[in-house]
């Protein structure tokens, strides 16, 4: 996998991804469905973060890391 994501767009996708999980998670208490729906989008958001690579991105043609390997 190449990276495909900037410096920034992992910063922010941790955070959004970090975020999720937590609102998900207390949202399990009354609504099972949408907690579980935030977890999962919450954990897709985090993984890419962490790995820089993004496969919509892949598909899309979208590469917003101007100085990583090609």
């Amino acid at each position: 996998m190449k990276t495909n994501e900037s410096g920034t767009d992992r910063i922010i996708r941790v955070i959004i991804g970090i975020v999720l999980i937590v609102v998900g998670a207390l949202a399990l208490k009354g609504a099972e469905v949408l907690g579980i729906i935030l977890i999962i989008v919450g954990l897709i958001a985090l993984i890419t973060g962490i790995t820089g690579f993004c496969a919509l991105y892949t598909l899309l043609g979208i590469n917003t890391c101007k100085n990583c390997q090609k």
